[in-house]
């Protein structure tokens, strides 16, 4: 049995996540008390092998509780993993307004300090889940495909990739387990001919790639990365999600990511490679 916790911050595509799962043919019970997810499980053992529950873990005795039912399955070897939907703090704010709604946890005028108190009771549960999705630049359409292809992935015990490049003026992926900082690389923006181009043309990818830095810097994040893949396997974290970043976004990040992308896959580790900021 395949059994998938569905939780995270308010307004970050928690129901999103759970429709998407409903049509997908899993049996999906929304908004389950922490204490009652041991008695579902065993209830539905038999006839359901994929069991997704969206639960609201606010309060630490909720989080204790949920703690509780998580290593009951473990010891039952149910195959049970934690999705947490994150976002960040501006776009959550701004999303509770476009609704007028009141964030849960709001206590006085400002969704911000529901928002601020939220984070802090969920950020040992952020720190321990399986698989963590930032929707701050995705729409609902993304998301639910950004679901799908993770799902489709990690279907089987292999380590699965999800490579993105990005602009750190544009602010940091929240959902990154590992962030290569590109920006000591000489930056192809400042030659006139190259500025136009991107780091997927052949030019650029050059200029970037053939420095001896770069070589350097990704022969060490490829030992770092052989060192830590069996370990994130017996934790079960087979989705990772590798943040590559350089200025804009453009040139350097995007060169690297697409090499990293065909060093992975000449692996034979299933890899998906996006450029959030390319065109920007």
């Amino acid at each position: 049995m395949e059994v998938v916790v569905i939780t995270g911050m308010s307004g970050a595509g928690r129901s999103t996540a759970a429709h998407v799962l409903e049509d997908s043919q899993w049996y999906v019970v929304d908004n389950l008390p922490p204490a009652m997810l041991l008695p579902l499980i065993k209830e539905v053992e038999g006839e359901h092998q994929k069991v997704a529950v969206v639960i609201d873990v606010r309060s630490r005795a909720f989080f204790e509780e949920f703690a509780q039912a998580l290593s009951a399955l473990r010891q039952m070897q149910v195959n049970v993993r934690i999705l947490f939907l994150d976002s960040a703090d501006e776009i959550l704010v701004r999303r509770y307004e476009a609704t007028r709604r009141p964030h849960p946890l709001q206590s006085g005028d400002r969704i911000f300090d529901g928002v601020t108190r939220e984070r802090k009771l969920l950020g040992d549960l952020r720190a321990t889940a399986e698989i963590v999705l930032d929707s701050s630049a995705l729409n609902v359409h993304q998301l639910g495909n950004k679901i799908i292809e993770v799902f489709s992935q990690i279907s089987d015990r292999g380590i699965h990739l999800s490579l993105l490049s990005f602009g750190y003026k544009y602010g940091i992926p929240y959902d990154a387990d590992f962030i290569l900082d590109c920006r000591f690389i000489p930056n192809p923006h400042w030659v006139p001919e190259l500025q136009p181009l991107s780091g997927k043309d052949g030019a650029v990818a050059k200029m970037v790639l053939d420095n001896p830095a770069t070589k350097e810097f990704i022969n060490n994040f490829l030992q770092l990365f052989k060192g830590t893949q069996d370990g994130f396997l017996q934790e079960g974290k087979r989705y990772l999600t590798i943040a590559i970043g350089c200025t804009g976004g453009r040139h350097r990040s995007v060169a690297v990511g697409e090499f990293l992308a065909n060093e992975f896959k000449n692996q034979k580790i299933d890899t998906t490679l996006n450029h959030r900021d390319l065109d920007k």
